[in-house]
């Protein structure tokens, strides 16, 4: 069984990078953001909160988040493992999951800051399927509309610039002292997100120390 924690900026990458680690080990994707973006697509009670927080250019609140990644890693459908992305937001969070769970490897991908800013400009989000793209390195087939379901690509709401660099300060501030705490405890593996994803991907299969698939996983799946 694998059990990972990915972290890094907005803009790095993790949640394409989450899932074909997930695909190539049958490893279950938990990511705090998909959770909260089908509460708000699904207009429920938590899903309202949610969009306000995110309509101010604000992060989720800590404890809001650490709710929902309890409830959810308590379904236990993980069989194989899990990656766990957008958790933990705090040192006290990260100690206390550590005690929780035996993590194998926390993933720290590495983004300069005005790149991890024009990629998240360029993000677009279909309204119909969910799926993401990036115009820089993930376009679709036809311009503004996905591969997938034919729906519409559309910016997230939360990628003006001001939230942005707002999210970016947040994360630096918060994110220093777990990655200090995580760095004691030998657990972090950083991995440069600057290339192609099929290139961190590989990097990042190489320093876990996994045995490759035998085919390679197609990016974007």
């Amino acid at each position: 069984m694998h059990k990972y924690i990915i972290m890094g900026p907005a803009g790095s990458g993790k949640g394409t990078q989450a899932k074909l680690l997930c695909k190539g080990y049958d490893l279950v994707h938990i990511s705090v953001g998909d959770i909260f973006r089908w509460h708000i697509g699904h207009k429920t009670k938590l899903g309202s909160k949610v969009q306000r927080y995110l309509n101010q250019g604000r992060l989720v609140p800590d404890e809001m988040v650490a709710d929902v990644v309890k409830e959810r890693l308590g379904i236990h459908d993980w069989r194989y493992g899990f990656v766990l992305d957008g958790f933990p937001r705090n040192a006290p969070q990260a100690e206390f999951f550590l005690e929780s769970f035996d993590i194998d490897a926390v993933i720290a991908l590495e983004l300069p800051e005005e790149a991890a800013i024009e990629r998240m400009q360029s993000r677009r989000l279909c309204q119909g399927c969910g799926l993401d793209y990036n115009l820089i390195q993930l376009r679709p087939k036809v311009p503004e509309v996905c591969d997938n379901c034919g729906g519409r690509l559309l910016p997230r709401d939360d990628d003006t610039p001001d939230a942005i660099r707002k999210r970016l300060a947040d994360y630096r501030e918060k994110t220093a002292p777990i990655l200090k705490l995580l760095q004691e405890k030998e657990l972090i593996v950083s991995v440069d997100a600057t290339p192609a994803p099929d290139v961190v991907q590989a990097e990042m299969r190489q320093r876990l120390g996994l045995v490759e698939v035998e085919e390679p996983v197609p990016v974007g799946v």
